[in-house]
């Protein structure tokens, strides 16, 4: 095996030394995130701020997180980023009237509208992230999103949230989603590592069970889009099929990420019983197997296709970074709990294609959007909003699986 084989081979020196490069140039990349007031302008190909672009709640949640895991890891000038990021959450961004987040702010300054699970999601991992790096203001924004949360997100009954409020609190819609309740799974056992109140543990397993559930009785497919009473909207933007956050069909990516989330829930709550974790485990196999049989070179080429119709025939061929940021992720932690060669494989070829394809080598960071040619495509995603999928991707196949990933490089615990 040559050297550059090796840079791509889990567990080598070269390709932890290659993750530890992509990462610094992912940090270097986000410094000028923040705006005067805190919260973060878009990035720019180069890194540079499209202030012209609305200010987004969950971007700004997402640099407080990474940048909170860069302070842990050392790299210069996080901890004043985390801090003019949580000034923006806990300021500007922040409805004292109504309480809770605004979706955003636009370029003048104006209140983006509505209350969206999805942003109040990252305001908890925010929050924890921020507590672990010891910055200053976190624990009370962990107080206020956890309440906010508990209060205007979560159904005790049912087990799972609801999606979108209008800004005053006073009108739900009645659209559900289960990309809201997978961020809101990542964000309750983050609360729970960070803070080690296990009700919101609990909670995430329940989300869990309502999605593996779903997924098997749709060939390991999971729907997306739900009417009010969590009957499933397959046909949900039929007609707008590569809309940015409810896109028609299933979502390899989401197969993908859930399978990694249902295994780190599965580590944690059954850390001692194998038996209790091994349906968990299997139903996480079956999912990221579907998505990647679905999805990756699916049309010839290589990349994960963004959707597919729920017969697995790709929708929208474009490939979006953030999918395979969990690829990358979801095969190393399954090689590592099962022991599958297979899945070393499938992570050896993410590596290299991410180095051919996705890699920035001129700008940094990695490029979000290509086409089915894997030429760069700005449709949907222009630019590079944010570093949150990428920089992730270069600490989670050796964190410990069981940890959220903040969690993980605060313990050190790496494989």
């Amino acid at each position: 095996m040559d050297v550059t084989e090796r840079k791509y081979q889990f567990g080598t020196e070269e390709n932890q030394a290659f993750m530890k490069e992509i990462r610094e140039d992912l940090l270097k990349f986000g410094h000028q995130f923040p705006s005067p007031g805190g919260s973060s302008y878009y990035l720019g190909d180069d890194g540079t701020p499209w202030k012209d672009r609305n200010r987004e709640t969950w971007i700004t949640c997402r640099m407080t997180h990474v940048y909170s895991i860069g302070s842990m890891l050392g790299h210069e000038g996080s901890e004043a980023l985390v801090d003019a990021a949580l000034k923006g959450i806990r300021g500007e961004l922040h409805d004292d009237k109504n309480g809770g987040w605004y979706a955003g702010l636009t370029k003048d300054g104006e209140i983006v509208p509505t209350k969206q699970c999805y942003a109040h999601a990252f305001a908890i991992l925010a929050a924890t992230s921020g507590i672990l790096a010891g910055r200053e203001g976190a624990k009370e924004l962990l107080e206020d999103a956890l309440k906010v949360y508990d209060l205007r997100f979560w159904n005790e009954e049912e087990g799972l949230s609801c999606d979108t409020w209008n800004t005053e609190f006073t009108e739900l819609d009645p659209y559900r989603g289960v990309n809201a309740n997978m961020h809101t799974v990542e964000a309750f056992l983050a609360a729970a590592d960070a803070i080690g109140d296990e009700k919101y543990r609990v909670r995430a397993g329940r989300i869990i069970d309502h999605v593996i559930s779903w997924a098997k009785n749709n060939s390991w497919r999971i729907p997306e889009h739900f009417y009010s009473n969590w009957e499933p909207d397959l046909e949900c933007n039929k007609d707008r099929p590569d809309d940015q956050f409810k896109p028609y069909g299933a979502t390899p990516g989401h197969g993908i990420e859930w399978a990694r989330l249902i295994t780190q829930w599965a580590l944690s709550t059954y850390k001692e019983d194998k038996t209790g974790a091994a349906p968990y485990i299997q139903a996480a196999e079956n999912l990221y197997n579907r998505a990647i049989a679905d999805g990756w070179n699916a049309d010839g080429a290589p990349g994960i296709v963004y959707t597919t119709d729920w017969d697995g025939n790709p929708i929208v061929h474009d490939r979006m970074h953030w999918t395979l940021a969990e690829a990358i992720n979801t095969s190393a932690v399954l090689y590592r709990v099962t022991g599958k060669e297979k899945y070393t494989a499938d992570y050896a070829e993410f590596m290299a294609y991410l180095d051919e394809k996705v890699l920035d080598h001129v700008n940094g960071s990695w490029f979000h959007q290509l086409d089915r040619q894997n030429h760069l495509l700005t449709t949907v995603w222009p630019g590079k909003s944010d570093i949150y999928h990428a920089l992730q991707a270069t600490l989670i196949p050796y964190c410990n699986p069981g940890l959220s990933v903040a969690a993980a490089v605060k313990k050190q615990d790496y494989a």
